[in-house]
């Protein structure tokens, strides 16, 4: 296990904040994070992979320490985070990688290895994501996402954390805290609240197709896990199905005790991921 460093880089006019694990490997593992999520959901995953590849674990903008967007409406959107992506990748000089992407992170993935990364991203491991969701789930999350509350202290927000997050499955008590701690800012009047900018949202208004992605899956040509939550609402066994049979003909592994999304937490989850990445 590599102790990882924080760094920032300035991809598309925005700075970007991402951890790095295993920074002497030749190949690198690129692992992108969900929605309202930061790149440090990753550190479990990140700390075992990092033993043989390089791992990148960004912050999309408007999350975590990254930059939050002065055009919203434009930028908040899976064609302006491909941007992100090519740009950061050239930041770092990684000419081919894995990608590993949890829901947003998972899409952003999809997109860009149909598109501006096709021939770069070489395995796609998508956790709980697909190229059609389940409009009731987009509402739940858009629900909580899109006001985010505030609270006097930061165990009130663990609690909301842990609510909202519980179909992520089994976390210890030290990964919850570690997830409210580096998912927390502070008011002007004192309260804590969710990290991210809120207007983030805005993508599901102004671009409300980008999640619609069957032509890109159709176009991909390399292997493709995906990790599908056994109670999940977002991506639906249908859709998981159809996926095995068209497009890049994925496997599929459901994963037990989890909903939307798996936390890559437990080493079930994570050997999947490494004997694939390792093929």
């Amino acid at each position: 296990m590599s102790t990882p460093t924080s760094n920032y880089v300035n991809c598309a006019g925005r700075e970007l904040h991402y951890m790095e694990w295993g920074a002497g490997h030749a190949e690198t593992v690129v692992a992108w994070h969900g929605l309202a999520r930061t790149g440090r959901d990753m550190d479990p995953i990140a700390a075992e992979l990092s033993a043989r590849w390089r791992v990148i674990c960004p912050d999309t903008i408007g999350r975590g320490l990254s930059q939050w967007s002065a055009d919203p409406a434009r930028e908040y959107s899976l064609e302006f985070y491909e941007r992100l992506a090519v740009a950061l990748l050239d930041q770092l000089g990684i000419e081919h990688c894995h990608w590993l992407g949890t829901s947003m992170g998972g899409a952003i993935g999809l997109k860009a290895a149909a598109g501006a990364l096709r021939g770069r991203i070489r395995r796609l491991v998508l956790n709980d994501i697909g190229p059609e969701l389940a409009a009731p789930a987009v509402e739940r999350i858009r629900a909580y996402a899109g006001t985010p509350p505030a609270f006097a202290t930061v165990s009130e927000l663990e609690q909301f954390f842990r609510t909202v997050y519980k179909p992520y499955g089994w976390l210890p008590d030290a990964q919850w805290r570690a997830l409210t701690e580096s998912s927390t800012r502070r008011l002007p009047d004192g309260r804590v609240t969710p990290h991210y900018d809120p207007a983030m949202v805005q993508q599901f208004v102004h671009h409300p197709d980008d999640y619609t992605q069957w032509e890109a899956w159709d176009r991909l040509d390399i292997p493709v896990l995906v990790l599908r939550g056994e109670a999940s609402d977002l991506l639906l066994p249908e859709v998981a199905d159809a996926m095995r049979v068209r497009g890049p003909r994925a496997v599929v592994a459901t994963i037990a005790g989890c909903g939307h999304a798996p936390a890559l937490n437990t080493p079930d989850q994570i050997a999947l991921v490494e004997r694939f990445f390792a093929a």
